[in-house]
């Protein structure tokens, strides 16, 4: 059972979110191609990592340990947390070059930086909160708020500090969709090449290996459909009347089986419903591993020498 001898009990909204499938194999990519236009956030992760040109690993390891805090034992969890701070604690610099007006050259980052580790929750939490809402169901003020209550407790086992957040979902609602509508958005060159990866711009690359490519193409409209319009469009990606159309309908089948699981078939899809999403993970990961060995890159075009380039 998700959430048992966990920081998080079974009944939280934490679990009963995240133990959703179809939220927890979505969130993470949306969280991560809206979290690429902070360029500090992008910055220090892409400059720290060494999955710079593997994504979809980087993405399997952030979901494990996200998944391990939020569903996992304690023992679990406590493994995680201590794994992330030690790698955090090396995630320290500055901007190489000029990320937008608000970001110069030399602005300071640093994994530990209490409003930047609010950001990467904030990211988070508005991430999974809107996959639930599209594939499994619209949740209310108070299970918001309760959801919410869970974020900022799971950021603070991370180390955030309780006060670099909002008191309430009111208070973040508010002041996050302020700040998306904003000019702080800003995406680097390599940030925009692997956030449009991510998103799934060319649905038809995905590295999926066996039965799971056959699903990459929906899963791409799924993640792309639930941008704000503002973030395609800073992305460039192109969406049409059909592309929505078939967003909707891909949007409309979760929910109906979510709302009445035996429409879905006996077998993998009704199990799937609910359940750590950490093996899906692994294989998106291993998928990506076997492309890189045949000789073909993940996502050709990202040119590790170069740190930052400013675009317009």
């Amino acid at each position: 059972m998700p959430g048992k001898q966990g920081y998080f009990p079974a009944d939280s909204m934490a679990v009963r979110v995240m133990s959703k499938r179809a939220v927890g194999l979505t969130y993470g990519e949306r969280a991560l191609v809206v979290g690429a236009t902070n360029p500090l956030l992008y910055v220090g992760t892409a400059e720290n990592t060494s999955h710079r040109e593997t994504p979809y690993n980087r993405l399997a390891l952030t979901g494990r340990l996200f998944e391990a805090v939020f569903l996992g034992t304690k023992a679990e969890a406590d493994r995680a947390l201590d794994f992330t701070r030690k790698k955090h604690e090396r995630v320290v610099g500055g901007l190489p070059e000029a990320a937008g007006p608000h970001h110069p050259a030399g602005m300071h980052y640093s994994a530990r930086d209490p409003h930047l580790m609010y950001m990467t929750m904030a990211f988070t939490f508005d991430s999974a909160e809107a996959m639930h809402d599209l594939l499994v169901r619209t949740l209310t003020d108070g299970e918001r708020e309760g959801l919410w209550q869970d974020f900022v407790r799971w950021a603070e086992l991370f180390g955030m500090p309780r006060s670099a957040a909002p008191a309430t979902y009111r208070e973040f609602r508010a002041s996050f969709d302020t700040y998306l509508a904003s000019d702080q958005l800003f995406l680097t060159a390599e940030a925009r090449l692997v956030g449009a990866h991510l998103a799934g711009a060319e649905r038809q690359k995905y590295p999926l290996p066996g039965r799971l490519r056959h699903g990459a193409p929906a899963l791409a409209l799924i993640v792309q459909g639930s941008l704000p319009a503002r973030i395609r469009e800073i992305y460039g990606l192109r969406w049409t009347s059909a592309d929505e159309l078939a967003f909707q309908l891909a949007v409309r089948t979760l929910r109906a089986v979510h709302f009445r699981p035996r429409l879905a078939p006996a077998g993998p899809l009704r199990i799937a419903l609910r359940g750590p999403s950490a093996p899906s993970y692994a294989t998106l990961a291993r998928g990506e591993r076997e492309l890189i060995r045949s000789g073909r890159p993940s996502m050709p075009g990202v040119d590790t020498t170069r740190r930052v380039e400013e675009t317009a």
